[in-house]
């Protein structure tokens, strides 16, 4: 069943993310012709839903956007990141 567009209100966040992790969502999102915003909006949207939101070719597509910005960074590193350059919190997030 196709949904008919849904007029929505977006808002300006401040978010920070992992320098390498936003190289390779900046790429795929220009890779799929569409914003950034668009990209995290979907990935979420999916991920409330507990599915997958890419197709095994688009997973292939990340492995190497991952290798080209050298990003090694996994799911079971989540909550292990301490930021290095002293703006964060000095905890583990």
């Amino acid at each position: 069943m196709v949904r008919k567009s849904m007029t929505i209100e977006r808002v300006q966040t401040g978010v920070r993310l992992e320098k390498r992790l936003v190289k390779v969502l900046k790429a795929l999102a220009e890779h799929r012709d569409m914003s950034l915003g668009d990209l995290i909006e979907g990935i979420v949207l999916h991920a409330f839903e507990g599915q997958t939101p890419f197709s095994p070719t688009t997973l292939e597509t990340i492995g190497q956007l991952k290798r080209i910005y050298g990003m090694e960074l996994g799911a079971a590193d989540s909550h292990r990141l301490v930021e290095i350059d002293g703006e964060g919190d000095d905890e583990p997030s």
